[in-house]
């Protein structure tokens, strides 16, 4: 079985529960596998790999393909 196919029939099942306590466990499962994850990738990162992203946001910024910070706050307060 596929991860598509194993992601849906996980789904189906899951919407067949009837016990929150297990909704509960799962949903605390999910957010600690996902903490997990981002630790593991945030830590994985090379050196190399940390220039070459510096060095593209250097880049970016160069190009103007940059957004202000003032900017974003303007337009999160939109959404409000």
């Amino acid at each position: 079985m596929d991860l598509e196919a194993r992601k849906i029939s996980f789904v189906q099942e899951f919407l067949r529960l009837e016990s929150e306590e297990i909704v509960i466990h799962l949903e605390k499962i999910l957010h600690k596998q996902k903490v997990e994850l981002i630790d593991q990738e945030m830590k994985s990162m090379s050196i190399d790999q940390f220039n070459k992203e510096i060095d593209q946001s250097l880049d970016d910024a160069k190009n103007g393909r940059i957004r202000s910070a003032k900017d974003l706050k303007s337009k999160i307060k939109k959404w409000d």
